[in-house]
């Protein structure tokens, strides 16, 4: 395993060919944390373009192209796909062969167009069969593997997933986030360890710290805690509403808080049980969750806000008491990231990149603990000095020397260059 990142190499990076599945770009609602780290990537390199770097790009022929935003990238070829999405788990076995197709050609003479050499760089679903570059894969979720009753349930999708494992194996390199989820994929997946690199990943540039230490929100963050008739004092839960999370653990806690009664020493003003805003609900998400917290007694301890705009989402995140991200299993850890970018502490479980990234900014308990869970939210929201020793490790972390999507971008391009550099004199 080689850890990125930690230091940074004073040799000039040579420009590479990179053929990349961007699909992810085009329909960010089902894969939140890869399209932001797609977005984050490109845009580090399309605000620092390399000599002889070139793209070319995968995309679903039924939505729009993000891509054109990036005007700097030298992009030599976007191909169209059919949208396998359509077809759900059976997208995992039809991807690579229909990547293998796509892909063909699209290195052909990159070294004329001043290429040091070609890579092909996956993020989501499953790289290519029989790929004729060297394959790099971010590896951003192990859900699939780490929870198989969730995610293998059928015949089909437990191929896919074997197929797709096999695939990543194979792949010259493989970025993870974090030297627990490179452990956990070694384990998991038995992935060779010299084949694993450690690239940390960074908050998106809206995720910054209040301009002041006074404790009152900025205008910003005032406008959306009126715009949606928030109270000065909220929990935010920014994370997705699949299997991956712990929401049942999270009403079950608020709904013990209620019961055990309202602490006497919480000032009037303040609610009780804990109020928590989640974000990004679908509709039904938000109807499941309401007639749970309904059937709990704390319907009124939820709000709820849609999707919303980076800048938006961290007006709300840095007026937060905590972010609560209560889960079963997460690699990217990018909420965590962002909130500790944003100065305010957070309440998580302790699995995956999470304990790597939150450290002491925040309080870390076992998964499907409802009582361990019930006493990290009480701290959090009813213990002055307990809040105000994270809060002030998560602000100093955050008006620190903080990490950078370009600083992502170099460590990436140093693994392309590491595995797709040609050294012999024939043409790509």
């Amino acid at each position: 395993m080689t850890a990125l990142g930690a230091e940074v190499s004073a040799a000039p990076i040579p420009g590479i060919r990179v053929v990349l599945d961007v699909r992810p770009l085009q329909d960010p609602g089902r894969a939140p944390a890869t399209s932001a780290y797609l977005a984050g990537l490109l845009g580090a390199y399309d605000a620092d373009p390399l000599e002889g770097e070139s793209f070319a790009f995968l995309l679903q022929s039924d939505l729009d192209d993000p891509t054109t935003s990036f005007g700097r990238l030298e992009v030599v070829g976007r191909r169209l796909l059919p949208p396998t999405r359509l077809l759900r788990s059976g997208a995992l076995t039809v991807d690579p062969f229909l990547l293998r197709g796509a892909s063909l050609g699209a290195a052909w003479r990159a070294e004329r167009g001043g290429a040091a050499g070609a890579v092909y760089h996956a993020a989501a679903g499953s790289p290519p069969l029989f790929s004729r570059i060297p394959v790099v894969v971010s590896l951003l979720d192990l859900a699939p593997w780490e929870l198989p009753g969730a995610y293998q349930r059928s015949p089909s999708v437990r191929f896919g997933q074997r197929l797709r494992a096999r695939l990543l194996r194979d792949a010259a390199a493989v970025i993870v986030g974090t030297t627990a989820v490179s452990s956990a994929a070694s384990r998991l997946l038995h992935l060779r360890r010299d084949r694993l690199r450690v690239v940390p990943l960074a908050a998106r540039a809206a995720f910054a710290p209040p301009p002041t230490d006074d404790g009152a929100p900025d205008p910003a963050t005032r406008a959306e805690i009126e715009r949606l008739g928030l109270p000065d004092r909220y929990l935010v839960y920014p994370g997705r509403y699949d299997a991956r999370q712990d929401l049942g653990t999270l009403l079950r806690s608020l709904a013990a808080l209620g019961v055990a009664g309202r602490p006497r020493s919480l000032a009037a003003g303040v609610a009780w049980p804990p109020r928590v805003l989640l974000v990004g609900a679908s509709p039904e998400d938000r109807a499941a969750l309401a007639r749970a917290a309904a059937r709990a007694g704390i319907g009124d301890a939820l709000a709820y806000a849609p999707a919303l705009s980076p800048d938006r989402l961290a007006a709300l995140v840095r007026g937060a008491r905590a972010v609560l991200l209560p889960v079963l299993s997460e690699s990217a850890g990018l909420a965590a990231i962002e909130a500790l970018a944003s100065g305010t502490p957070v309440v998580a479980s302790s699995v995956g990149a999470l304990p790597e990234i939150v450290g002491g900014a925040g309080i870390l308990v076992e998964p499907r603990d409802v009582e361990r869970l019930a006493a990290a939210l009480h701290a959090a929201w009813t213990d002055e000095r307990v809040h105000r020793r994270l809060a002030g490790l998560a602000l100093k972390r955050a008006r620190g020397s903080r990490r950078a999507w370009a600083d992502v971008a170099a460590d990436t391009r140093r693994v392309y260059a590491e595995v797709g550099v040609r050294r012999s004199g024939r043409p790509i």
